[in-house]
């Protein structure tokens, strides 16, 4: 009877978990769901002509293959994606390699007014580009004369104080005795940094990547301000200019333009979806 009892009660907790499972896996489908719909209805009507864009139709059509080549050529977004994957990735890299040096000083360096600067860092967090957008402009076309250039759009995003407090959490949890070891072996900061800072912080700095990579890569604002040549502007704004002002935009071209435009974050993003998970993990081994 014991036996038997301790049977239906081990069947008993086996279905209560198996309903459980249920219900947190049928939670996520719809939260995914949810999350995706923008995406896939966006990839749905890149497949319609522009008459059935605007209609009620939700079934996919045949015009996918035409709708992006009228956006990569006939709006030449493939200029714009490439200006954008060069911006990308100089702010990508520049804001990772400053980032190490600024968190290698305020963890390894002692120096006056070392916490007063690192809160200076956090600050410029609370300060968007939006607010900064009429002195910066100032700044770049009138002072340093950059407008209507790369570096117009690369310079001013280089420093990152989010790249910073993180390589500094992330160095501060690496045990000091490895940076005497590397004084007493006669190797300097730099040294230090490329040889056993940076080989054991790819996880923080794919992290990083990630981030930088997609917000360099979705920058409108300010390149619609900065830059004038065509040839020179960048994919969010290419994007807009296949939206006709006056209403006859074909809304297939368009949907498939966005499609093509988010395929570089989404493929940086896949093959750093390891290093950006452990990054961000707490207590893991990085």
């Amino acid at each position: 009877m014991a036996l038997e009892r301790l049977h239906r009660a081990n069947r008993a907790r086996t279905g209560q978990r198996r309903q459980s499972d249920f219900l947190t896996h049928a939670i996520l489908s719809i939260a995914v769901l949810l999350i995706a719909a923008p995406l896939l209805f966006a990839l749905l009507k890149a497949t319609q002509s522009g008459a059935q864009v605007t209609g009620p139709s939700l079934l996919p059509g045949p015009y996918l293959l035409e709708n992006m080549r009228a956006a990569w050529v006939g709006a030449g977004l493939g200029q714009y994606m490439f200006n954008s994957a060069v911006v990308a990735v100089c702010i990508t890299v520049g804001k990772t390699v400053l980032s190490l040096l600024a968190a290698l000083a305020f963890v390894y360096f002692r120096f006056p007014l070392s916490g007063v600067a690192f809160a200076t860092v956090l600050f410029t967090l609370m300060l968007p580009t939006e607010l900064l957008i009429v002195a910066l402009f100032d700044v770049v076309s009138s002072g340093l004369k950059w407008a209507d250039s790369y570096a117009a759009i690369i310079v001013p995003f280089l420093a990152s104080a989010t790249g910073v407090l993180l390589f500094r959490q992330h160095f501060m949890n690496i045990p000091a005795s490895l940076s005497d070891a590397a004084r007493i072996d006669g190797a300097g900061p730099l040294t230090f940094l490329s040889r056993i800072l940076v080989p054991m912080s790819w996880n923080t700095i794919g992290a990083l990547a990630v981030i930088q990579f997609v917000s360099a890569w979705d920058q409108y604002l300010w390149p619609l301000v900065i830059m004038q040549s065509e040839n020179k502007q960048v994919i969010q704004v290419g994007l807009g200019k296949l939206i006709d002002v006056e209403g006859q935009s074909n809304w297939g071209a368009v949907m498939a333009g966005a499609i093509l435009t988010i395929i570089p974050p989404i493929m940086v993003f896949t093959l750093l979806q390891e290093q950006f998970s452990k990054g961000f993990a707490l207590g893991q081994d990085k």
